[in-house]
């Protein structure tokens, strides 16, 4: 992963991160990316794993990597537990995210330097959080958002070595009950403050114009997974409305189109290459 942010920034765009859960999503992102010709990341959260077992869906989404035609990391977001980033890793994972965002700084830091430590072992690369985004991988919760500090920034990029920093600016996980809005003062003085690729959670819900000035102050990873589930659930429901005998396959298939169709669109976005309005 590291290697396809530092591209990125070269470029001055953003890798799109797409969370799945079963094999149609890991399908329909793969065959967005290779279409476009554009490397993606393909993750799941470590609060998913209940519904899609880790050990079910790691190996399907390492191979779906190592069959593309273009570059696919496999990420783990938001682990919870040294044992899920092992598990992880061990399974192929060619990066890890720590979330250690709850914790008081210090002990971010403490716990973050040993995911960083496991995440060397194997040379992948480490992602962690700093701050609070708000709501919750999987709805669960409400967290409220904590802006990233820009100096506990600095401080945190240096003494834990991760790869790439989650930053909180306004952003939320799962759907946004109002427009977001983001600050862009903070993130200008969080680029300013750290040499290393900066992380957007929560993209489902904000505006293509926020991306790209996201990504001109130092966005280079954004991660997606509640449109794309919404793509899939929407698909089906359309296909399960219609008359007549309904068949696996063909819900395979619209499944398959809605999660593409969606990675496909921010992928054009996120890779500039779309005129915004």
């Amino acid at each position: 992963m590291k290697d396809l942010l530092e591209q990125a920034k070269m470029e001055n765009r953003a890798v799109g991160a797409f969370s799945v859960g079963n094999m149609e999503m890991v399908l329909g992102a793969v065959k967005a990316a290779e279409e476009l010709n554009t490397p993606i990341i393909l993750q799941i959260a470590e609060v998913r794993l209940k519904h899609s077992p880790l050990g079910c869906m790691g190996p399907m989404m390492v191979q779906a990597a190592k069959e593309a035609k273009v570059k696919v990391a496999v990420h783990l977001d938001h682990g919870l537990t040294m044992e899920t980033l092992q598990k992880a890793l061990d399974l192929g994972f060619t990066s890890v995210m720590f979330d250690g965002s709850h914790y008081p700084l210090e002990e971010n830091i403490r716990r973050t330097k040993e995911a960083v430590d496991l995440a060397r072992k194997y040379g992948a690369t480490a992602e962690a959080e700093l701050g609070v985004v708000g709501g919750s991988e999987d709805g669960s919760e409400d967290h409220k958002i904590k802006y990233t500090d820009p100096t506990e920034a600095k401080k945190f990029a240096e003494e834990t070595g991760i790869d790439a920093l989650a930053v909180a600016i306004g952003n939320a996980h799962g759907n946004y009950t109002s427009e977001p809005k983001l600050n862009f003062e903070v993130l200008q003085k969080i680029e300013n403050n750290v040499n290393i690729p900066l992380v957007l959670h929560g993209g489902s819900g904000i505006s293509a114009q926020d991306f790209r000035k996201g990504i001109d102050l130092g966005i280079r990873k954004i991660n997606i997974a509640t449109a794309s589930f919404e793509a899939l659930t929407n698909k089906a429901k359309e296909y399960l409305a219609t008359e007549g005998k309904h068949s696996y396959f063909t819900l395979n298939e619209d499944m398959i189109k809605g999660v593409y169709e969606n990675v496909k669109n921010c992928i054009l976005i996120f890779n500039n290459e779309v005129k915004l309005g």
